[in-house]
């Protein structure tokens, strides 16, 4: 199975000299085609510290991270840009939709800032609206559809551009229990469906528990990883909360 992404003893550091803090601390591990991996740590373990370095919202201070087979950290900074709109998905805590754009609008303005052809742009947000339940509303704007059509248009948006890699930063941390349910469904139909790989941040142990393998951070490092393997849904949640326990409680396992 091919790697999707390759994590080589990455260090990130902050402070100076007389007071340097390891956020990130010799972290190895690889993502492969088609996997959706969560990370999960107490606050301030470096988790999302971790997701900043490989999103290259941030750079780290040491080691490589690669993306199939490009060094992201060794990208210039003019070039860096470029290469997140064309590889790279995101899925928001708060889904950073534009209120002055269309559903369709706000779907297509990665595919539009990468100049694709008004076409393609048009047969892709169609293909992808459907695959997620909101064709009908692709005319309408944000303010006009529900929380959970917002999800769905957040996650359209990630996927459209068929990158490598989506990246979730605590998708469902500010929703209520139905629509968090709802929208870690549909980012599982994602990665199920259509071939999405995915590497999701959270605390909560509920969302965890759809994803395939879990890492969690301590102190800046791997504490231990778990793999759902044939176990059903419950038997892994029910393994995330042990791990949560040992981990000290901070990582929000009530649903």
């Amino acid at each position: 199975m091919e790697k999707i992404l390759s994590i080589k003893n990455i260090e990130k550091y902050y402070g100076n000299k007389g007071n340097i803090v390891k956020a990130v601390d010799d972290i190895s591990f690889d993502i492969n085609e088609g996997e959706f991996v969560g990370v999960m740590g107490p606050s301030g373990s470096g988790k999302t510290t971790l997701l900043n370095v490989v999103s290259t919202i941030d750079t780290v201070s040491a080691g490589h991270i690669y993306i199939e087979d490009k060094d992201i950290t060794e990208i210039s900074s003019k070039g860096i840009s470029k290469f997140r709109r064309e590889n790279l998905g995101f899925v928001f805590q708060d889904f950073n939709l534009l209120d002055t754009l269309t559903i369709h609008e706000n779907i297509a303005l990665a595919l539009t800032i990468n100049k694709r052809s008004h076409g393609e742009i048009d047969a892709l947000v169609q293909k992808v609206a459907k695959q997620l339940g909101i064709e009908d509303l692709l005319n309408k704007y944000p303010y006009e559809v529900s929380g959970g059509q917002k999800q769905r248009t957040a996650c359209a948006r990630a996927i459209v551009t068929n990158p490598k890699l989506i990246l979730a930063d605590e998708p469902t941390g500010a929703l209520d229990s139905k629509s968090a349910q709802m929208l870690i469904e549909t980012i599982s139909d994602m990665n199920k469906t259509l071939g999405a790989t995915i590497m999701m941040v959270t605390h909560d142990s509920f969302t965890a528990s759809y994803c395939n393998r879990i890492l969690f951070i301590k102190d800046g490092k791997i504490y231990t990883e778990l793999v759902k393997g044939d176990s059903t849904r419950k038997e892994f949640f029910n393994q995330i909360l042990d791990v949560v326990a040992l981990l000290g409680g901070d990582v929000k396992d009530v649903r």
